[in-house]
């Protein structure tokens, strides 16, 4: 049924979302979401965030600073008018290191902010200590409710690679054959050491990040891998955390962009990886291993615009997973690079809503197009001029300012209220805007549900509900804009007002 309210209940809820805008505004579209309980689709895991770089030394911050960076990414306390103090995060992901920061200037890594300190030392010893400042914030995240953490490397130990650094030298792996067995044994340890040392244990682990790049360029740790070579590290570690009785899980693929997983690509031997690791009988199959998670992961970079094509592999993605009995897909990794179809550009930080919207389509397409199962930010806190960052602080390695972009708030639509477990269900507009269509995604999880529409026009909209296989009723509002960080409102009736330029998280309750 389609749900109607009057002009005087609208007003009522532009009043109360904060909106200073007449029902009757010319430039105002009105539209349809039609929501289908029945039709449903993948269960979400987690939405997540890495602590690479910048949490080493941000957190060795003075504490009331990095408990305010860290309140942003995790809590899910609320302020006296219910707008949420951060925006939960449901997993965090811990950068183990391969030792570069140990080696300097030596390193070959001339900005010593992309090296990364290792716990393990040159007389094969371990140091519990090291890594103490993104140790800080593994027990932050824990403190304030995440239930998830992933541990994820960019490069074995130096002390295992060929030429000794935590980069390749010509785009040739940079581990041998024999220095599996090191590299899975010293995941182990880590394993054990870092939940001895902040009682957090990893759910994850994630030995090798975006294998298809030649990571030969010095600036930061990496390590590439054609298929064979992950395939065999990978069956590696899995007999260590077998033996060792290991409960983390072995997250494969984290492809340096989706098309890797369904197509060949453009490097020999590195593509095609959900059916390589994952279908059986294929030479590298790894998929009925007990350490290896059913779940392929890749990042979303080079492929999100423009829309129609962002759209088309994102298809062909979800059509190959399906494929696979059991297996999800995970985004694992995005930032916005590049110039994207000259929609917008990496470069230069972006406080306000332009990258925050951007950002939003991307989820938003991840989620209902690739049924991505888990959306995952790659730097959290960034000190750079790019946008890279959720938050963005000072290039000081002891204290500084810090700056919430809405980036941070953007994926706070999703993350704060798309709790691990939620399905999402079917929601289309059934009629759209002139200029732009509104974006919207709806989940179930339980008797709770959660709608987020993505506003990228230059007009208002009113959206009216069609409940299709039950009944619901909204109870709250979360608003996005140049003006608002989800700012929470109440909803007096079943039709709202999605400002233009906005995000809007509905939440409320199936009857």
């Amino acid at each position: 049924m389609i749900i109607k309210t009057t002009i005087k209940k609208m007003l009522l809820a532009a009043t109360v979302l904060g909106l200073n805008i007449p029902f009757a505004n010319s430039q105002s579209k009105e539209v349809t979401i039609d929501i289908n309980f029945a039709k449903t689709y993948q269960t979400i895991s987690n939405f997540g965030a890495s602590d690479a770089w910048s949490c080493q030394f941000v957190g060795n911050w003075p504490d009331d600073k990095r408990n305010k960076i860290a309140d942003l990414l995790f809590s899910r306390d609320t302020y006296a008018d219910g707008s949420p103090k951060g925006i939960g995060l449901s997993l965090w992901r811990f950068n183990i290191g391969a030792g570069s920061t140990q080696q300097g200037n030596e390193s070959g890594i001339k900005d010593e902010w992309r090296r990364a300190e290792s716990f393990l030392n040159n007389d094969g010893s371990y140091n519990w200590q090291n890594q103490v400042g993104q140790v800080w914030f593994l027990k932050a995240a824990k403190q304030r409710g995440v239930k998830q953490f992933l541990g994820f490397n960019n490069s074995p130990p130096v002390q295992f690679t060929i030429n000794g650094k935590a980069y390749a030298n010509g785009g040739k792996v940079n581990i041998a054959p024999d220095q599996y067995d090191a590299y899975a044994t010293f995941l182990t340890k880590v394993v054990k050491g870092v939940e001895q040392v902040s009682k957090v244990k990893f759910d994850y682990i994630s030995p090798i990040n975006e294998p298809q790049w030649d990571w030969s360029d010095g600036g930061q740790e990496g390590a590439p891998y054609n298929n064979t070579e992950m395939a065999g590290l990978v069956k590696a570690i899995n007999k260590e955390f077998t033996n060792n009785k290991i409960g983390s899980k072995i997250l494969v693929g984290e492809a340096g962009s989706i098309n890797y997983l369904f197509t060949k690509g453009d490097k020999p031997g590195k593509g095609s990886q959900v059916n390589d690791f994952f279908k059986p009988g294929s030479t590298n199959y790894i998929g009925d291993l007990p350490s290896v998670a059913k779940t392929i992961a890749a990042h979303s970079y080079f492929s999100t615009s423009p829309m129609a094509s962002a759209i088309k592999a994102r298809k062909a993605l979800a059509d190959s997973v399906a494929a696979i009995n059991g297996l999800d897909f995970w985004q694992s990794e995005y930032c916005i690079l590049g110039n994207n179809a000259g929609e917008i550009d990496g470069n230069k930080r972006d406080l306000g809503i332009n990258a925050a919207l951007y950002l939003a389509s991307v989820i938003h397409t991840d989620l209902t197009t690739a049924n991505a199962s888990a959306w995952q930010w790659w730097t959290a806190i960034s000190a750079y001029d790019y946008k890279d960052g959720l938050i963005y602080i000072d290039k000081n390695k002891t204290d500084g300012n810090f700056y919430a972009s809405k980036m941070l708030w953007a994926l706070g639509n999703y993350s704060r209220f798309i709790k691990p477990g939620a399905v999402r269900v079917d929601a289309e507009v059934s009629s759209s805007a002139e200029d732009r269509p509104l974006l919207v995604s709806a989940f179930k999880n339980g008797k709770s549900l959660i709608v987020v529409i993505v506003n990228q026009g230059a007009a208002d909209v009113t959206t009216g509900f069609s409940i299709n296989n039950g009944k619901a009723q909204f109870t709250s509002s979360y608003l996005t804009s140049q003006t608002g960080e989800l700012k929470a409102g109440k909803i007096a009736a079943d039709k709202n007002v999605i400002p233009a330029r906005s995000i809007v998280t509905l939440t409320g309750i199936i009857k």
